[in-house]
Parts: C-alpha cells; sequence; structure tokens
C-alpha cells in the first residue's frame, strides 16, 4: 500500500496539509494508489484538473513544460515548499505575473513590490543572485518596463532547473504521479522496475508478482 505524503522526512510533515489540498486532484488518476480513491471523494475536482500519465511524463523533458503547466506548478511548488526553498519559484511567477501588467500606471507600484520582496538586500523572501544582475535590476525598476526582470528571472530559472528541479524528479511528488496506472506508487515501484521487468520475461515465472 502507498504511504503516500506519510512516507516523506519528518521536516516535510509540517507542510503536508497545504500539499493535500495542491496535489490531491494530481493523485486521483484511475487504479492507482488506495489513497486516491479516499481524496475523490472529499475534494470535488473538474475533469479539466486532471492530468494525463502522458502529460505528467512530459514534465521531465524540460523545466519549460513542467512550470507552464498549472498542476505542474502546483507540484513543482509543493515540493519547494517542503525544502523551504520556494522563493525562487514564487519569484519567477510573480515576474510572469508582471509582464502582464497592461497600465503603464502600475508597472512602478509592481516592480516595487518584487524588488522588495524578492531582490533588495532586506527582502522577506530574497533569491539568489549575483551582485551584477542585482545592480542591473536595481537600476531598472527606477524607470520600469515589463522587461526590468528579464535577467533576473533568466539566471533563477536557470538556478531551478541545475538544482531543485533534478531533484524534483527524484522525489515522491514527481514519482508517485508519473507511476503507471496500476503498480505501486513512488519511489518503491522505480526502484523494483528493472528487477519487476526481467522476472516478468523470464521463461519460468507464470505472471508478474
Amino acid at each position: 500500500m502507498c504511504k503516500g505524503l506519510a512516507a516523506l522526512p519528518a521536516t516535510c510533515l509540517k507542510s503536508a496539509k497545504d500539499m493535500k489540498h495542491r496535489l490531491g486532484f494530481l493523485l486521483q488518476k484511475p487504479d492507482s494508489c488506495e489513497h486516491s480513491s479516499s481524496h475523490s471523494k472529499k475534494e470535488k475536482v473538474a475533469p479539466a484538473e486532471r492530468v494525463s500519465h502522458e502529460e505528467v511524463k512530459k514534465w521531465a523533458d524540460c523545466l519549460e513544460n513542467l512550470i507552464h503547466h498549472d498542476s505542474g506548478l502546483a507540484a513543482f511548488r509543493a515540493f519547494l515548499r517542503s525544502e523551504y526553498s520556494e522563493e525562487n519559484i514564487e519569484f519567477w511567477v510573480s515576474c510572469e505575473e508582471y509582464k502582464k501588467t497592461t497600465l503603464p500606471a502600475q508597472l512602478g507600484p509592481k516592480a516595487r513590490k518584487i524588488y522588495d520582496e524578492f531582490i533588495s538586500i532586506q527582502a522577506t523572501r530574497e533569491v539568489n543572485l549575483d551582485s551584477c544582475t542585482r545592480e542591473v535590476t536595481s537600476r531598472n525598476i527606477l524607470e520600469p518596463t515589463l522587461s526590468c526582470f528579464d535577467e533576473a528571472q533568466r539566471k533563477i530559472f536557470i538556478l531551478m532547473e541545475k538544482d531543485s528541479y533534478r531533484r524534483f524528479l527524484k522525489s515522491r511528488f514527481y514519482l508517485d504521479l508519473v507511476s503507471p496506472p496500476g503498480t505501486p506508487c513512488g519511489i518503491e515501484s522505480h526502484k523494483r522496475a528493472t528487477s519487476s521487468a526481467l522476472a516478468c520475461s523470464s521463461p519460468l515465472v507464470p505472471q508478474c508478482a
């Protein structure tokens, strides 16, 4: 039986309720873990929110596929929250929202808010930027445009791509979702995949265990 979030390290359990709320609909796939059927009755999920197995597999192709999909973004956010390092994805999302600003008068206040929250030395959720990028961004917000955070956003994207994204693909947050329907969930099934395939192909074994 799949243990799901209960098997996570103790440091992750603090955020378990929030992760469960955000990822509940992702885990509701047919013939999956036993806990998915129990959640399906408690949470009302629109059909459009459910993600196909093929779509989830695409998230492993590149970080763009993951964070440009609403459900993939939710899963990645929950994973980063479990590591207490969600500021990078929150900054990236804030930059995406900022670039949708249509009124010039709103650019200044929005730019200052993002800068104060993520970039300034006293930022409440400071992201890891080199001094040069930080300085350029500081100058940009003096006369803000839709592209004033582009370089900083690009640097944070690369940082996530090389670090947290790779860990995400090895975590239960992804492995539980990408497990084929009808198979044991998560890391256990990932570790047993090779041995199971060999056993099934042997003429001495009548069927898969």
